[in-house]
């Protein structure tokens, strides 16, 4: 058993452990579930410093027989690309358990649930296999559905968890039926053996625009992106800080991993299309952002638009935005959840979200409002924060694709700099709008610990982006050749 099996194994141990102290106390089972995501985090780190970060290769390579009768097997391995994002959700995962308070209704199942949650995304990242990426795929829609329905802040949580099983369900229907159209025909779905595989310039068209629908309904792209906002107003924090931090790399995951060097025409013939679409999501999204009174609205909306600007960057081909995109979905990842955090923050005090309660809290909570300018710097992509880099990567490599393009997208970073600064302005300066506030406290000593962390992050990956840099330039290069020798 090598360390990556027992990465991927510890959620399911922690589930386990969980359930064996089902009698324990809720701080009890706190502090287990607290441990056991930290050393899940020390895992990952651990892998990432034994891995060798310049080989294009997958390593650590094991195998799940699922059915041995038919030699059926799922394998699983890592690479520079993945290393990252599984540290990504052990991190997230670990912030979302210490963000709980124990005095949380059914505390005992939300735990089971995010650590479920945590082993099927780290399985998404780690399949090699076109069937196992699909059953990972569709598994981490199971807890975020409980999570919104029974832990949801108003009634209309039953909708949204309808609304993101309906729109993840029908996408995934493309996916699998392309699934056994090519394991009708080649007669294995393993991800490395697909590679060597040539399909036809119509095969590749209609097995890419087929297996987009299921990865656009994740990212989301515009106009499959209505479930989002409606997801993140009724989740609770920890269910926000999830979907944006994790799920919704999925899709732009499974573009990069699969789409790109297994149905390299179909990206070609296909790029006009998502261009204009993702144009048209970020500058509706933006605008859409402006008008928004509820804070998580807001942070969602803003999400959908960077997304679609990370897309813009895997669609250009090129070297530069390739890494760019990858490190903007690293970088995304931290500066959301850190916002939905804060938001959240916000809300454990006065279970209200409107902008028009707030005003003048910069008086009330000062380390509340420098963290939250911090976050709100990084989510424009102000120059220092990690969003900087990435966002300037994508539009330096999609400038030498399409100039036209990226002027377009460009109106994301004016656009995001007012809904971003207006809404940062609107609730810590100007004159107190609620008296209620005024006897209220400051940050807790837990939750300065949990936005240092994501501080030191932000900080650390817009300045010394170089040591992510150079893995993700090697690992970017190498898939950009496999799209080309299968063209």
């Amino acid at each position: 058993m090598n360390i990556l099996t027992i990465n991927l194994l510890w959620p399911l141990f922690s589930i386990a452990i969980i359930a064996l102290n089902f009698f324990a106390t809720n701080k009890v089972l706190h502090k287990i579930s607290l441990w056991l995501s930290s050393l899940s985090c020390l895992l990952s780190i651990f892998l990432w410093y034994l891995l060798d970060k310049s080989a294009m290769t997958f390593q650590f390579q094991t195998s799940i027989f699922l059915v041995p009768s038919m030699n059926f097997n799922i394998l699983l391995g890592v690479d520079g690309i993945s290393i990252y994002f599984l540290i990504l959700t052990n991190l997230i995962t670990y912030l979302c358990i210490l963000s709980l308070e124990p005095t949380q209704k059914r505390f005992y199942e939300v735990l089971i649930y995010l650590f479920f949650l945590q082993w099927g995304v780290l399985a998404a990242f780690s399949v090699l296999d076109l069937l196992g990426f699909f059953i990972f795929f569709e598994a981490t829609l199971i807890p975020i559905y409980f999570i919104i329905l029974i832990w949801g802040s108003r009634e209309r949580k039953i909708r949204a968890s309808y609304l993101i099983s309906i729109y993840t369900i029908f996408g995934s229907i493309f996916m699998f039926f392309n699934i056994l159209y090519i394991l009708s025909k080649t007669g294995l779905t393993n991800y490395q053996y697909l590679l060597t595989i040539f399909f036809t310039k119509e095969e590749q068209k209609f097995l890419w625009i087929t297996f987009f629908i299921a990865f656009a309904a994740k990212i989301p792209l515009f106009p499959l992106h209505i479930w989002l906002p409606e997801a993140h107003v009724e989740a609770p924090t920890v269910g926000s800080v999830l979907l944006a931090a994790l799920l919704l790399k999925l899709g732009i995951y499974g573009i990069i991993r699969f789409s790109l060097p297994l149905f390299p025409y179909g990206t070609y013939y296909f790029t006009p299309l998502v261009y204009t679409f993702s144009i048209f999501g970020i500058i509706y999204t933006c605008f859409t952002a402006i008008r928004q009174i509820d804070l998580k609205k807001i942070i969602a909306y803003s999400s959908v638009g960077h997304m679609n600007v990370v897309l813009l960057g895997v669609m250009a081909l090129k070297i530069e935005s390739l890494e760019g995109a990858l490190f903007q979905m690293l970088s995304h990842g931290v500066v959301s959840g850190a916002l939905f955090f804060c938001v959240g923050t916000l809300y454990e005090r006065y279970h209200i979200r409107s902008l028009k309660y707030f005003g003048g809290l910069a008086a009330v909570y000062p380390l509340l409002a420098i963290f939250f300018l911090l976050f709100s710097m990084a989510n424009i992509s102000f120059p220092g924060t990690s969003s900087f880099v990435g966002e300037f990567l994508i539009l330096t490599g999609a400038f030498q694709a399409s100039p036209m393009v990226v002027f377009f997208a460009s109106f994301s970073m004016i656009l995001g700099a007012v809904y971003t600064l207006w809404t940062y302005n609107r609730i810590f300066f100007g004159n107190l709008k609620n008296l209620t506030i005024v006897k209220s406290f400051d940050l807790t000593r837990k939750e300065v610990y949990l936005f240092s962390i994501l501080s030191f992050l932000v900080l650390y990956m817009g300045i010394y982006s170089s040591s992510i840099l150079e893995t993700l330039h090697s690992q970017s290069l190498n898939i950009l050749e496999q799209a080309k020798k299968s063209l």
